[in-house]
């Protein structure tokens, strides 16, 4: 074969894998883009998948979303969770005469019960007496821990001793043991914290204050825990009780 046609069919060979090659590239170059199209379409979901993923369904508008499986707290609850992290409003807020001496009385009744508490652990002869008087010790505890705390941010001044009639009632149950301090523990402090526990409702119906609405709420579940363990010591006359709706009953 001569130089010249071999040189001819060389270049012909060439020609040919140059434009196998360049055709290749193009379909390589088509695929490509192609598949990176639908990668990017089937990536972002519709919005009924949006929905979906959030875990609202088709009602997330409302605000709810049925499907989510996480509750929605209610207002009250918020207010709540506000209450129990003792967060304080901004702004001042009205503190009335009414919202100062139920403060007065929760300091007063921590500075009588607290002693009495510690005595049920000494002169009580039920146990169910001394269960009670742990009761009064640390619900009234933290109650005095709260109620002075409040009283500073709020500044109403409290007193430093229980009222006359208080200190008397310790005295009384100072000298009494066994039985005797028994009825004496739970028909007294069943009586003062029935008539408390009606001030208590009064305050948080009415205080515009949002200090005073947490403190109403702790003391009314710490009263009404108190009031439960008295009345099962199986002690509390039917006189006390008596005594206590007399007192608390509305006037005409």
């Amino acid at each position: 074969m001569s130089p010249n046609r071999r040189a001819a069919e060389s270049g012909v060979s060439l020609r040919t894998l140059g434009i196998i090659a360049a055709v290749c590239a193009v379909i390589a170059t088509v695929l490509i883009v192609t598949r990176g199209g639908d990668e990017d379409a089937s990536a972002a979901p519709s919005p009924a998948g949006v929905a979906a993923q959030g875990g609202y369904g088709q009602n997330a508008g409302a605000g709810y979303g049925h499907s989510s499986g996480v509750g929605h707290a209610t207002g009250a609850e918020e207010a709540g969770s506000a209450d129990d992290a003792g967060s304080v409003p901004a702004g001042p807020q009205p503190v009335t005469e009414v919202d100062k001496t139920f403060l007065v009385k929760v300091r007063q009744a921590g500075l009588w019960e607290i002693p009495a508490g510690r005595l049920a652990q000494t002169n009580a002869s039920s146990e169910a007496v001394k269960r009670a008087g742990l009761h009064l010790l640390d619900g009234h505890s933290k109650l005095d821990q709260l109620v002075r705390e409040d009283a500073k941010i709020l500044g109403v001044p409290l007193p430093e001793e229980a009222t006359a009639e208080q200190q008397d009632w310790v005295r009384q149950l100072e000298n009494a043991r066994g039985a005797e301090f028994d009825r004496l523990f739970a028909n007294v402090l069943r009586s003062s914290h029935g008539k408390i526990f009606a001030t208590i409702a009064e305050v948080r119906a009415a205080t515009q204050n949002d200090l005073i609405r947490r403190h109403a709420r702790q003391a009314n579940q710490t009263v009404l825990d108190h009031m439960e363990v008295l009345e099962d010591t199986g002690l509390v006359d039917g006189a006390t009780l008596a005594e206590v709706e007399k007192s608390v009953a509305p006037r005409q």
